[in-house]
């Protein structure tokens, strides 16, 4: 959420960010609300202040009066009560609408409709060639007997999948590497809840706008988290952290859960786009501080990279374009492994700073050097995400036995296993 006082202030950069990210809002009405409010409430303070005084008064009056102060004193608190009914309107309208509000990207951010313009920033590693006929990952997950979709959706219907044996172990491999690794980099690890309140979802931006993609567990009015971004960012609502414990460096593993709304018909075979995932993620809270929260971006890009790099696969980093940026993302970088199946690359991971925007929701604040409290910075990015990680590991490491060799980092925590097949 952005400061009302920064709309006002900077209301043509609100704008203009608005339609960068292709993000319709109606700021005049916003302003209109804004402006109708402020005098509404110096109003009713007015009254207010007048009723105490006079409440304070009546006691000490003559009895003759007492009467006429009494019946003043009833008038303010009908007066009031009007001003209260239509505060409560139109703050409620204001606070909805605020909800709306994108942030501006980064002056640094190329400007573009969607995610086909998104700028290519650098390749890591060469695609591998096969001097065969490669297989997708769906052929050779089931023919060594580690993928099976068919019972996954007899389960759980499409976007459902089953992990056995060396899949089951793969993945678990996968993850067990990350989280240790993230442990060597001084993140926190932490086990956090996966069905969360309402507060935590608006708090981080994914309500309401997010809200058709999400699970709802309606009956008791708590929702299921699409990533572990929403409660380790939320760990410290409301509270105010001291300057000299930032930045906070929090990792989790969890499952995740999307609706995958308004996919229908898109990557529907395969482990490209599921219901229920695992994944690794990190968030740092960090001062108030443009230049601290770009060091910390790169650190988060950084280790995703290396992840990639240990475990042998090429990639590529783009620059996020303003069309392709989420309603709080003042920058975004996206991280794409390459997949032989789709002869492209997949997007796997995805980097962002949101400065104040989730902190101011959220009510997430630390007291600096001076005494003065502050909305702190929030980043996060993906460590790994499973099943789609899957994709490339098994497609560029096969053989053409139809074998899958296996990292060498990964090695140790499959028994020393060389190989799947």
């Amino acid at each position: 959420m952005l400061d009302i006082k920064f709309i006002r202030e900077h209301i043509d950069l609100v704008r203009r960010g608005a339609a960068d990210k292709r993000n319709p809002i109606d700021l005049d009405q916003l302003l209109a609300l804004d402006a109708s409010i402020r005098p509404l409430q110096t109003q009713w303070e007015t009254l207010q202040a007048e009723r105490n005084s006079l409440s304070k008064t009546i006691g000490k009056s003559p009895p003759a009066e007492r009467e006429a102060l009494k019946a003043r004193v009833g008038a303010i608190k009908a007066e009031m009560e009007g001003l209260d009914e239509q505060l409560k309107t139109q703050k409620a309208a204001f606070d909805q609408l605020m909800l709306l509000v994108p942030q501006p990207a980064r002056a640094d951010v190329p400007v573009g409709k969607d995610d086909s313009e998104n700028v290519e920033l650098r390749r890591v590693g060469t695609p591998p060639t096969f001097a065969f006929a490669p297989k997708d990952h769906v052929t050779l997950g089931e023919s060594l007997g580690i993928i099976d979709i068919a019972r996954g959706v007899k389960l759980a219907g499409s976007r459902s999948y089953v992990l056995k044996g060396d899949g089951a172990r793969l993945e678990q491999a996968v993850l067990r590497f990350a989280y240790d690794f993230l442990i060597g980099r001084k993140f926190t690890p932490m086990s956090v809840p996966v069905m969360v309140n309402e507060e935590a979802m608006t708090g981080t931006g994914y309500f309401p706008t997010g809200r058709d993609q999400a699970y709802l567990v309606e009956r008791d009015q708590m929702v299921l988290v699409g990533t572990s971004e929403v409660p380790l960012a939320s760990y410290h609502s409301g509270e105010i952290l001291p300057e000299a414990d930032l930045p906070v460096r929090m990792m989790a593993l969890s499952s995740c859960f999307r609706r995958e709304a308004g996919t229908y018909g898109k990557d529907t075979s395969g482990l490209y786009r599921v219901h229920q995932f695992q994944k690794i993620e990190q968030v740092v809270i960090g001062p108030a501080d443009i230049e601290a929260s770009a060091a910390l971006h790169d650190e988060l890009l950084g280790n995703a990279e290396a992840l990639l790099q240990a475990f042998e696969l090429p990639y590529r980093v783009v620059y996020v374009c303003t069309g392709d940026l989420g309603q709080g993302q003042v920058r975004k970088h996206d991280i794409e492994t390459w997949m032989p199946s789709r002869k492209a690359y997949g997007e796997t991971h995805s980097c962002s700073t949101f400065y104040e925007f989730q902190a101011r929701r959220l009510q997430l604040r630390y007291k600096d050097k001076s005494g003065q409290n502050r909305v702190c910075h929030t980043l996060n990015n993906t460590a790994v995400a499973s099943p789609r990680i899957l994709i490339p590991l098994l497609e560029c490491h096969q053989d053409e036995h139809g074998r899958v060799t296996i990292p060498k980092v990964l090695r140790p925590y499959m028994g020393g296993q060389e190989r799947i097949g």
